[in-house]
This record gives C-alpha cells, sequence and structure tokens, in this order.
C-alpha cells in the first residue's frame, strides 16, 4: 500500500499533498516538530516528533520504503529513502532518484563547503513561485501512479 511521508517543517506544498493524496485515498503523515495546523482529514496522521535535529527526518526514513512517496526538501533523507525504494520529491516538482540522487548530494555537499569557507556568501535561494507549485502538483501526480505501480 502506498503512503505519502512529508518532511512537513518549510514545506509549502502541504495542501497540495493533501489535495492529491485524497483523490487517490492514500494515507499521508504529516511530520513536523510542532507548530503547525493539525488536518482534519482522517487520511492525515500529523506526527510530532520530539526536538532536536533530524528527529523528522528519521522517523520518515524509518518507515518510507518501496511503493511510497515522500515530499522533502532535506537531501540525505531523499538520499535514504531512494535508496529504501520510495518515490521521492522535492517542493518544486524535481524527482529525487538513483539517477540524480549522488550528484545533488555531492553539490548539496560543495555549496556547504563555500559557504563555509566565504562567510559574506549569503545565499537565499530562489522564491517559491506559482509555477513551482505546478510542476509539483504534476510531479506527485506522476510519483503517486509510479508508486503504486
Amino acid at each position: 500500500m502506498t503512503d505519502i511521508y512529508v518532511d512537513a517543517d518549510a514545506c509549502p506544498v502541504k495542501a497540495e499533498v493533501e489535495k492529491v493524496g485524497t483523490r487517490h485515498r492514500l494515507r499521508m503523515f504529516i511530520v513536523s516538530n510542532g507548530g503547525l495546523r493539525p488536518s482534519r482529514n482522517p487520511l492525515v496522521e500529523n506526527v510530532i516528533v520530539p526536538d532536536g535535529p533530524d528527529v523528522a527526518d528519521m522517523w520518515i526514513a524509518e518507515r518510507a520504503g518501496m511503493g511510497d512517496v515522500v515530499i522533502t526538501g532535506d537531501i540525505p533523507l531523499a538520499a535514504k529513502c531512494v535508496e529504501a525504494g520510495a518515490q521521492v520529491l522535492k517542493h518544486n516538482g524535481e524527482a529525487l532518484t538513483q539517477a540524480n540522487i549522488g550528484n545533488v548530494l555531492a553539490t548539496r555537499d560543495l555549496m556547504a563547503d563555500l559557504r563555509a569557507a566565504d562567510p559574506f556568501r549569503q545565499g537565499g535561494g530562489k522564491g517559491f513561485t506559482k509555477a513551482d507549485r505546478s510542476r509539483f502538483l504534476d510531479a506527485l501526480e506522476r510519483a503517486i501512479r509510479a508508486a503504486m505501480a
């Protein structure tokens, strides 16, 4: 059975996940350290984990596997879930797969090193756009269909 796991802290697409997941009648786990308004949707389980580094990530990584869909912007978590056989999407709809996760991890590490070496390098990244949201919805639909196949 396919489940959807959302690394919910700072996730801009929770409502979209709930909409698509409900249409497919899938269980959804919204995992955070708290502070989120719980959903009344019976298919949504709001999981509050204790404070601490990567506690939500560990909770998801221990459960997600073949046939599941994971939504996260955390690259190390994504790598664990890809290895476990889950379909993984970033918030902008980018799929993280066996074919690209190594490069994505390497780029993440390189950028962290560059930021550490140059204290004046400020990286705010791009804002989240309507196009990102649309791309995410399309990618989520494809990921769910692939996971259920």
